[in-house]
Formats: structure tokens, C-alpha cells, sequence
């Protein structure tokens, strides 16, 4: 299924936002309703494995755009699109906190500075979700460790915890499961198998 009335639309290589693609116009194959299947499949954890280019990324954009409280009544975006014709998804639309991070440019040759890149990135979501720190759903505890990873002044123990304490935090906050989208979480691994500190990343990542 194409999505758009008119013919001739320009075929935009490399955009990975679905949001973008939307707005702008370009040509989309329509893949919404894989929100419609994944949502009804039920499952806990989704592996997508799939060759390079193949669209994943854009796939997980699209799921964020549909699904995040971020994008609450942007539902304009999906009028035209195979997801919107059921009634009981458009009010889905919007009403889940969902972090999102993605994996892409850790490409570094050596362990500390990939862990310390992948630091800095739960440190950015938790700017990002900063006006939890203050709010009546935390204890003191939770703004202690909310501090320490803001400071990046996080051990091992407090970064494994750190998208597990967010999403806690988040389900506190709004009363509702959280969506985690990680992407390209194979990259870094990638690079450590060539680079030679494959143990150390996996030992560090595991949990």
C-alpha cells in the first residue's frame, strides 16, 4: 500500500524520521499496520532483525510518532495510513511515555569511551525527562540516584539500572506501562568484537 492521492511523489533517500517523511510529502510504503500486529502479538520483548536499509529504523520512528505522549494529537500524521481505519487504534494514538535511544554512533575503538558515550546518552534522556526529579511521584532516594546519573556520576550498577529506574519513574508519573525503543543496539558490539573489548562491552551491557 502507497500512501499518498497523488502520483509522482519524490522518493526522499536516507530519512529516518517518520514525522519528516510525513509532513514533507515523500513517497511512503505504508507499514503502519505492523503497529496494529505487534500491538495485538502481546509480546514482552520484539527482536527486529533485518538487513541494513531495510527500514527499521524508520519502522521505530513510526511506532514512537503513533504511540508517545511527545507526539499527543499529532494523529493528522496517520489519517491517510491503514492504521487509522481501525476506530479502537486512533485512540491509542499519543498515550504512552516512550524512551527512545538509539545505539548508532558508538563506534569507538576502545571500552572507556564507548561506555562513557553510552553514559552520556542515559544521562541526555534523563535531562530530557528532567521534570520527574521534582515531582511528589519520587522519593529522596530516587532523586539521589536521578543526581547521580544526570552528574554522569554513575558506576556500573547505577548505569545497568538506569533505563529501569526511568521507566519506573515514568510509570509512576502517568499511570502507565512505558515503550522502550532501542535501536541499532549492535553497533557498539560490533565495533568491540573488532576492536578487541568485546568481554568487557558485553559484561557491561548484559544487564
Amino acid at each position: 500500500v502507497y500512501m499518498g492521492k497523488t502520483a509522482g511523489r519524490t522518493v526522499a533517500i536516507g530519512i529516518q524520521d517518520f514525522g519528516d517523511l510525513i509532513r514533507k510529502g515523500y513517497f511512503y510504503v505504508d507499514k503502519t499496520d505492523f503497529i496494529r500486529e505487534w500491538w495485538e502479538s502481546g509480546d514482552s520483548v520484539t527482536l527486529i532483525t533485518r538487513p541494513r536499509r531495510f527500514g527499521k529504523t524508520l519502522n521505530m520512528s513510526m511506532i514512537e510518532h503513533f504511540f508517545s505522549l511527545d507526539y499527543a494529537g499529532q494523529g493528522e500524521l496517520f489519517e491517510d495510513l491503514a492504521i487509522w481505519k481501525h476506530d479502537e487504534y486512533r485512540r491509542l494514538q499519543g498515550e504512552y511515555p516512550v524512551i527512545s535511544l538509539s545505539f548508532a554512533n558508538i563506534k569507538e575503538r576502545e571500552f572507556r569511551t564507548a561506555r562513557k558515550k553510552i553514559c552520556q546518552f542515559l544521562a541526555n534522556l534523563y535531562v530530557k525527562y528532567s521534570f520527574l526529579r521534582d515531582s511528589e511521584v519520587l522519593t529522596e532516594t530516587d532523586r539521589i540516584f536521578f543526581d547521580r546519573i544526570l552528574a554522569m556520576d554513575m558506576d556500573d550498577s547505577d548505569a545497568s539500572l538506569a533505563l529501569y529506574q526511568l521507566s519506573n519513574f515514568l510509570y509512576r508519573y502517568y499511570g502507565k506501562k512505558v515503550i522502550i525503543l532501542l535501536d541499532e543496539y549492535d553497533t557498539p558490539m560490533q565495533e568491540a568484537y573488532v576492536d578487541g573489548y568485546w568481554d568487557e562491552l558485553v559484561a557491561f551491557t548484559r544487564s
